[in-house]
């Protein structure tokens, strides 16, 4: 098991100012849903926001209604590969008010995001902006007003299913919703799916949603918008977050984190019958994010520590463990939609990304270097071998 420790002054890490609550990577779609003033055109936006090193990310957060000072914002900063670090500064910053942003969702397509606030949801667009001379991109209030998720309370989960055409939301009241998108035509609306909405998950062929809260967990079939299974707890646990596995093929699984008074696990269920088929402890600490990268191949959770714990989707081991990557906890995680990178986020106003190594590759190397030392110990005897033997 791989671990390493944190600097908070590495250039992939920085502090932006205000506690931050939700993060994510911005589709490189975006930027052919933006122009700069009647010049630019969307094909002349795209190597701002898809470039092969530069991409871009979008955070949520604040100090919320208090006199604190602190602002709450949407900002939007840049990460180039090649270098490995994050802009010092914000390219985009967009204030809310008295309302304090706290969970996010990427529109898949590129069209923007929508953001959770105390009381209702609101839908921001992309915007462009330049910096030195160079297109990036920015947010901006949008004209489109989500009339059905005005004075709701606050959703503690927002999400797409992978073709962006439904929206689920989920709330602390419990009550869980499901539109459609863009005409945001209601489809399933359940007001006691929980005592309290955690976290949601569509499957990615988009038949099933997944919900959390207080008690079991549940499965939704969404086509006929009734609850079709439910995840029993055992013992003592609580779950937290739920994610399904990105492969979409006959293996699919859905992964539940779940505290247990040893601490977090991940537990493994079938997509058919819907059964347990693993539980594995993974942390001692209270998990407070998680996430599945886009690929599939690696799971990762976040701890009240602010440490990152890497893991094989395959054997549910871990694979690599950051120590204290954030000063506070880990409040939000997200995979690069090339599986890349890893995006953390956390109460201590810092943002970092985490470049993630092909173990595959490593393990390769060290094979080949294994098998050139026997092949040079084998050598090595059998011409001492011969030299003996040769001896009168």
């Amino acid at each position: 098991m791989g671990k390493s420790n944190q600097n908070n002054d590495a250039s992939n890490c920085k502090k932006y100012g205000i506690p931050l609550y939700g993060a994510a990577w911005v589709p490189p779609a975006a930027a052919s849903t933006i122009k700069s003033g009647s010049e630019s055109t969307p094909e002349e936006t795209e190597p701002a926001a898809s470039s092969s090193s530069n991409y871009h990310i979008v955070l949520a957060g604040g100090g919320g209604e208090g006199r604190s000072g602190i602002p709450n914002a949407l900002l939007v900063s840049t990460f180039d590969f090649s270098s490995n670090s994050l802009s010092d500064q914000p390219v985009g910053k967009l204030g809310t008010g008295s309302d304090l942003p706290y969970r996010i969702a990427v529109h898949p397509g590129g069209e923007g995001l929508i953001c959770s606030l105390p009381k209702s949801c609101r839908w921001f667009d992309w915007d462009a902006i330049t910096i030195k001379d160079e297109l990036s991109l920015s947010l901006k209030s949008s004209e489109k007003v989500l009339e059905k998720l005005e004075d709701v309370g606050q959703q503690l989960a927002l999400t797409f299913n992978n073709e962006g055409t439904l929206l689920a939301v989920g709330g602390e009241d419990g009550k869980l919703r499901v539109f459609k998108w863009p005409d945001m035509d209601i489809t399933l609306d359940e007001a006691n799916a929980h005592a309290s909405v955690k976290d949601l998950d569509f499957s990615p062929d988009g038949n099933f949603l997944a919900s959390v809260g207080s008690g079991p967990g549940r499965i939704w079939k969404v086509a006929t918008a009734t609850s079709i299974a439910s995840l029993p707890k055992e013992n003592d646990e609580i779950f937290g977050f739920c994610k399904f596995s990105r492969s979409g093929d006959s293996n699919l699984v859905l992964y539940v984190t779940a505290m247990r008074s040893k601490g977090g696990s991940i537990v493994k269920w079938n997509t058919t019958s819907w059964k347990r088929i693993s539980s594995t402890h993974i942390v001692r600490d209270p998990i407070s994010a998680f996430n599945v990268s886009s690929d599939g191949k690696l799971l990762v959770v976040g701890t009240i520590q602010g440490d990152i714990w890497i893991i094989s989707s395959v054997s549910t081991r871990v694979q690599t463990v950051v120590r204290k990557v954030h000063l506070g906890l880990v409040t939000a995680l997200g995979f690069s939609q090339d599986s890349r990178a890893l995006l953390s986020a956390s109460l201590d106003s810092s943002a970092r990304v985490t470049l993630i190594k092909d173990k595959k590759k490593d393990g390769l190397n060290l094979w080949f270097i294994l098998f050139i030392i026997l092949v040079a110990v084998a050598v090595y005897y059998g011409i001492g071998r011969r030299d003996i033997s040769r001896e009168p």
